[in-house]
């Protein structure tokens, strides 16, 4: 099943038969809505590692796409991040369906 504005695999995970695709989120109704595979990673821990490399990889595209400097994007990312996780602006809903 597909959907219009869903984003492409990367050429490397699309050949990759042993590839697990790991968070995915969209924005619908005013809300995030997201699904992830927290079993991938054994140490929670290890999901910082994962959103530093989508922070690197969001400052990157920044710089190319609005010409962003890239110290700055991701400064002012990890401010929003801090203060969302230290005072949230909303609470988590749904439910974790595992499989």
């Amino acid at each position: 099943m597909t959907h219009p504005h869903e984003l492409r695999i990367p050429p490397s995970a699309a050949a990759d038969d042993s590839a697990r695709e790991m968070i995915r989120a969209w924005g619908s109704g005013g809300g995030l809505h997201i699904t992830l595979a927290p079993d991938l990673l054994d140490d929670p821990g290890n999901w910082g590692i994962v959103l530093a490399d989508v922070t690197r990889h969001l400052a990157d595209a920044y710089a190319k796409l609005k010409d962003f400097d890239r110290t700055v994007t991701i400064d002012r990312i990890r401010e929003l991040f801090e203060a969302e996780l230290d005072s949230p602006t909303d609470a988590p809903t749904g439910a974790f369906v595992n499989g």
